[in-house]
């Protein structure tokens, strides 16, 4: 049997639809009897994956990829996403972030007979917990939170409550956000902020209730600095956000006045503000409120506004957008039909749309 395609989840596709891990197109592959794969004829893409937890931690599917082939991949998703709508275009450079860099991750945590089990990722075809001590991806002040994570566990989590952790970086210290696992009782509570402050933490939420806070935990959005809500949406990478920030700033170049659409807490409004008026537009009002507080504590940015809104229920409309010179949108990854429909209806001059998913995209 041969893989003929590679799935935009990194799935191996043979001639009947079987979908194949860690495989590479071209490559014959046959069954083995417990399930797994061997391959018979490797690709010449095929690389040693460089973390030894490769073949059972869910975090990352194609280490065992060429650089060049992941790149011609990602392009190539992009590209097949737009032909299928009737789109032809360049697609330009892919840029990828360092190893280690990665600010943001949601790990799981659950006790064994033996104790705490170290926080990790989930298996990627099963919802076991596979322990990573050594993540390639995780930047290096999360990675060695891993200790403290582990008696965080034994303390939080049961062997019936598996418990999720939402953890941050941020120039002041780690942002963790704490969800399952025991009910919060006063003792629980006095030990998680016991915890918390050994760990080194810029911040502890359990559930919605903040526990903890040795200092803001902070991002940097331009000149301003963002406090966002727990476990609130970041770009992955502070490389990735620059990148795909120098993208935005291109096409808009020239605009006096921006509307920043899904603006989350600030991400691209606020660097904007720094050369045109700027209004946001966001559902959670937690962001909003953030956004506006790392406004005002910047200083010098033009006329900076925001509001709370559900652009999928009710997006702006043609008249709302008249006034405005370019718009940007980043929506979730379900896209934002209703709202691009109103863009196009008012015929903004620039458009800036960011995705992470190429099929909601070129629709």
């Amino acid at each position: 049997m041969r893989v003929e395609a590679l799935t935009h989840h990194g799935l191996g596709r043979l001639a009947d639809g079987t979908l194949v891990p860690r495989v590479l197109p071209g490559e014959a592959v046959e069954p083995r009897g417990d399930g797994t794969w061997r391959v018979l004829e490797p690709s010449p893409d095929r690389v040693a994956a460089p973390c030894p937890h490769f073949a059972a931690c869910g975090g990352c599917a194609v280490q065992h990829a060429s650089d060049g082939f992941v790149a011609r991949w990602k392009a190539g998703i992009v590209a097949q996403a737009l032909r299928a709508q009737g789109i032809e275009g360049t697609v330009g450079p892919v840029l990828t972030s360092p190893p280690r860099s990665r600010r943001r991750a949601r790990l799981a945590g659950r006790r064994l007979k033996r104790g705490g089990n170290e926080p990790a990722s989930t298996e990627s075809d099963s919802q076991s917990i596979v322990d990573n001590p050594h993540c390639l991806i995780l930047a290096p002040r999360l990675t060695a939170l891993r200790p403290a994570l582990l008696d965080l566990v034994a303390l939080a989590a049961s062997r019936a409550a598996e418990v999720a952790l939402t953890l941050t970086d941020s120039p002041d210290g780690a942002d963790l956000l704490v969800e399952g696992g025991r009910p919060l009782d006063a003792g629980l509570r006095a030990e998680a902020a016991a915890w918390a402050a050994a760990a080194g933490l810029a911040r502890l939420t359990w559930g919605g209730e903040p526990l903890a806070q040795a200092a803001p935990p902070w991002q940097p959005m331009g000149r301003a600095r963002v406090v966002p809500p727990p476990g609130a949406f970041l770009q992955a990478t502070a490389e990735g956000e620059a990148a795909l920030l120098a993208r935005v700033r291109d096409a808009v170049a020239g605009a006096r006045r921006v509307a920043d659409l899904f603006a989350g807490a600030g991400t691209f409004a606020l660097p904007l503000a720094e050369g045109a008026a700027v209004h946001a537009v966001e559902g959670d009002r937690a962001m909003v409120a953030a956004l506006l507080a790392g406004g005002r504590g910047a200083g010098g940015l033009h006329r900076l506004t925001a509001e709370s809104r559900d652009l999928f229920r009710r997006p702006l409309s043609p008249e709302e957008l008249a006034g405005f010179d370019a718009a940007v949108l980043d929506p979730p990854r379900a896209g934002a039909e209703a709202q691009v429909a109103a863009i196009a209806a008012a015929r903004v001059p620039a458009v800036a749309s960011v995705s992470c998913n190429p099929a909601s995209f070129a629709r």
